[in-house]
């Protein structure tokens, strides 16, 4: 008896794998095997980066918040201390936000917690 190998099912992977493949350069867009890795590698890396994004975020929202403060002669840790200890519920990306875009607004809170 012939050895089955379910082709039909092995086709439809491999063509998966390549439509995640697409728009790569070279070989890696067209070679099972490259294509294979690449898209391997690609989705650990999305998988990552996917949480590197939020640490990248507050770190940029720490780092506007800070700037804002210190225009008000405040530190970020002594102004979010602060921020805390009279009770306003504004978040970093809110906070960061004001701070770039609406300065009055956030002088007016360094101004209440102070």
């Amino acid at each position: 008896m012939p050895r089955s190998v379910n082709a039909v099912a092995s086709r439809a992977r491999r063509k998966r794998v390549l439509k995640l493949a697409k728009g790569y350069f070279g070989r890696r867009k067209n070679v099972w095997t490259v294509a294979k890795n690449a898209v391997e590698k690609g989705l650990v890396y999305a998988y990552r980066d996917r949480r590197q994004k939020k640490r990248n975020f507050r770190a940029l929202w720490i780092q506007r918040i800070n700037a804002g403060a210190r225009l008000h002669g405040l530190s970020y840790s002594k102004f979010m201390g602060a921020v805390h200890k009279a009770g306003i519920e504004l978040n970093r990306k809110v906070l960061a936000d004001l701070a770039m875009n609406n300065p009055e607004a956030f002088k007016a809170i360094v101004e209440k917690v102070k």
